[in-house]
């Protein structure tokens, strides 16, 4: 199964979580700014992932990028999310920006898989949260570095 992984980082810590999922599925990692329609089509499985910004914005690349997405076709495609955020510091719009994703991926028609857990995270509110779950992987790197790992392959393991 080809796994294609997308993302946007700044600092490089969501950039970090595409190469460790990337290694334990042997897929190929693309950073949204040199994305092509081929990337987001052209494989079995296609995950996404970026940080929440600020107030809940997406990251940078993403919002400069996100034609890119919108004109793919992933009608039907298995599309899976991880997002990368800080809960304490931002209990008001944790993940946000990858409920930003499933909604435009979701439009575009594709099937979201690998809706996670809320359990262990300490939030207010996050639009990543639908029907009591997280639409992807929730990652908080800043407060539960720890758990990244285990997380990580717990997913993928659902996931493959």
């Amino acid at each position: 199964m080809s796994v294609t992984i997308i993302f946007g980082s700044d600092g490089g810590a969501t950039k970090g979580v595409a190469s460790k999922i990337s290694k334990k599925c042997q897929g190929r990692t693309v950073d949204i700014k040199d994305a092509t329609a081929d990337d987001f089509e052209n494989c079995h499985l296609l995950i996404l992932g970026s940080p929440t910004y600020g107030d809940g914005t997406l990251q940078t690349d993403w919002e400069d990028n996100i034609d890119k997405l919108r004109s793919a076709n992933l009608k039907g495609k298995k599309v899976a999310l991880f997002g990368t955020g800080d809960q304490q510091a931002y209990p008001t719009s944790f993940l946000n920006a990858m409920g930003i994703l499933y909604d435009e991926v979701s439009e575009l028609g594709a099937q979201v898989i690998g809706f996670t857990d809320t359990t262990g995270f300490d939030y207010v509110e996050s639009t990543a949260e639908r029907d009591g779950k997280f639409v992807g992987l929730a990652l908080d790197l800043d407060t539960q570095s720890g758990m990244t790992e285990k997380r990580v392959t717990a997913w993928l393991s659902q996931l493959l």
